[in-house]
Parts: structure tokens; sequence; C-alpha cells
């Protein structure tokens, strides 16, 4: 396994909509595994490949450091496609890698169900809810070219404008490694 550097807010990557499989095989597999390795080691909880460089529409999420969610498995999302959102909106605060040391409020649905192919390229359906729900719309924002910050109110945007040019400037300290 592999730890891949991280793309940072201002890449032209992230705002780019990512390509989906055609298939899946030892190279995608391996991906994967240099993800999951990636994230963990930058004490993520969710990674979209375009956040390491890769414009394919995969994203993978491991709750398991978090409080209440120890016994959910690591989970792999390939082609996803978010089929319903919950019209209750809930509004909490989010981080990103891609975005290190800022964190800002964002207002997202509740629920969601989401269909994507798993490892055997089999097609899954996932009702999911609450912070899972979150976490899922985040990692699928990247594959469409989106970060948190665009979810933002208006007022909270004009806030964040400093820091977000401090990190598109490399203006930042991370422990992990980041793309030049």
């Amino acid at each position: 396994m592999a730890i891949l550097p991280i793309t940072i807010f201002g890449d032209k990557i992230l705002r780019e909509k990512t390509k989906d499989f055609e298939m899946i095989d030892g190279n995608t597999i391996k991906l994967i595994q240099d993800m999951f390795e990636t994230m963990r080691t930058a004490d993520g909880i969710g990674l979209a490949a375009n956040q390491v460089g890769i414009d394919k529409s995969i994203f993978i999420i491991d709750l398991s450091p978090v409080e209440g969610f120890e016994k959910l498995k690591p989970m792999v999302f390939i082609n996803p496609k978010i089929i319903t959102r919950s019209d209750e909106l809930v509004k909490l605060e989010e981080g990103c890698l891609s975005i290190p040391n800022l964190r800002a409020s964002v207002e997202r649905p509740e629920a969601l169900k989401i269909q994507y192919l798993d490892t055997d390229e089999k097609l899954q359906e996932l009702d999911a809810d609450g912070y899972l729900a979150r976490v899922i719309q985040h990692e699928f924002d990247h594959l469409i070219g989106k970060v948190y910050t665009d979810r933002v109110d208006p007022i909270t945007k004009k806030k964040l404008k400093d820091d977000l040019l401090r990190i598109r400037r490399r203006q930042f300290d991370v422990d992990y490694l980041t793309a030049e």
C-alpha cells in the first residue's frame, strides 16, 4: 500500500466532475487500499479519488473512529448516484482533508438513498441518515466538483474568504502528505 498526496483547495481536479469506472480490476483494488491507507494516515473518515489526484468516481468512508460508529465497517462507493434526499435539513460543522484546518457549518438533507457498485461490481443500494448521510453527501460532492465551502451561507462564505485564499496559497501546516 502507498500513501498518496492529498489535493488541496485550489487544485483544478477538485472542481472537475469525475469519470465512472468501466470495470473494476486489480488497479481499482490497489487504489482503494491506497486511499484507505492515505485517509487513515491523515486521520480522515472519508476520501474521494479526486482528493488523491485520480479523476474516477469512487469514494471511501470509515466512521469506526467516530463515537457511536465503532462497529460500522469501512465502505467503498464506486460510480455512486444519490437517488433521493430527504426534505428535512440539518446544519452541522464539517471539515475536509483538502481544506486543511478549516471548519464551517453546512446545511444538508438528513437522509438519502444512494446506489453504487461494490468491489465485486454488484449494484448496491443504501438508505442512510444522520452522520453517515452527511459524510456520504460530503464525499459525493467531491465527485461532482464541489467542496463543502460551496454549500455554506453567503455570510459564512465571506468570512472564510481569507482562510481559503491562504489555503490556496499553501500557507498551512498539516502532518499528512499534500500535493504540490
